[in-house]
């Protein structure tokens, strides 16, 4: 029998500057964050269903998407905030205010940690809703209901789904909750339409009066975009 010799095969030295390449691109992959995406807007607006059709879109894509609510009604804080809306108990509208701002700041530590692992959060309703609702009330400025929420994490995106209080009933009763009537929900437009001004953020006004599909379509592509951005760049401070 006769043996035949057999050449092994090495495999190509890999160049130093190749290695730090792709490390550099692995490093840079690791590091990259999810985008923090608001929605905004009175009631009856599309709000909750836009955030949440956002969301299964996103992860449809494969990206890593999540949904957040505020208030958060699961805590201590966000069941006396439940109990104060269902018009179960009365608060004084000073301490209301701050307990839906530390209602958002007891979620700030999970916030960043997602964010950081990459996962896009699309929150329905944040500080912008506390502002524009508090300063509604009799006595209450803008700037001093921003106060408690300075330094929160920034949005990247806040999507203001702007559509009249009268097209807004037609969608149908604003509900039995507190602030839920018509005179009201106006007063918190306007509030809106001063808080969008502020050309640090990055607002974007949208057209509620479409289509689900079509608001959904453009929600998506204004977030892709955000996505992109981002990616990144530090988490910013609120109103810093």
């Amino acid at each position: 029998m006769v043996l035949r010799k057999q050449t092994l095969l090495l495999p190509a030295p890999v160049s130093p500057r190749v290695v730090t390449v792709v490390a550099r691109a692995a490093l840079a992959m690791a590091c990259r964050r999810g985008a923090l995406v608001v929605l905004e807007g009175v009631d009856r607006t599309g709000k909750t269903t836009q955030s949440r059709r956002l969301v299964e879109a996103l992860q449809a894509s494969g990206h890593l998407a999540e949904l957040l609510r505020f208030p958060d009604r699961t805590t201590e804080i966000g069941q006396l905030i439940s109990s104060y809306l269902e018009n179960k108990s009365n608060l004084e509208d000073h301490t209301v205010h701050l307990l839906f701002s530390a209602n958002r700041w007891e979620q700030v530590p999970l916030i960043k940690k997602k964010l950081n692992q990459g996962i896009t959060l699309v929150v329905d309703r944040y500080a912008f809703s506390g502002v524009a609702f508090t300063s509604a009330k009799e006595n209450f400025s803008l700037d001093w209901c921003k106060q408690p929420d300075v330094g929160l994490p920034k949005p990247d995106l806040i999507l203001f789904l702007q559509l009249s209080t009268l097209e807004a009933a037609k969608r149908g009763d604003f509900g039995n909750e507190r602030y839920e009537n018509s005179s009201f929900q106006e007063k918190v437009l306007q509030n809106y339409y001063h808080l969008i001004k502020d050309k640090t953020l990055n607002w974007k006004t949208i057209d509620a009066s479409k289509s689900i599909e079509e608001l959904h379509n453009e929600i998506k592509s204004f977030t892709e975009e955000a996505m992109q951005e981002v990616q990144n760049k530090p988490i910013g401070a609120l109103w810093k």
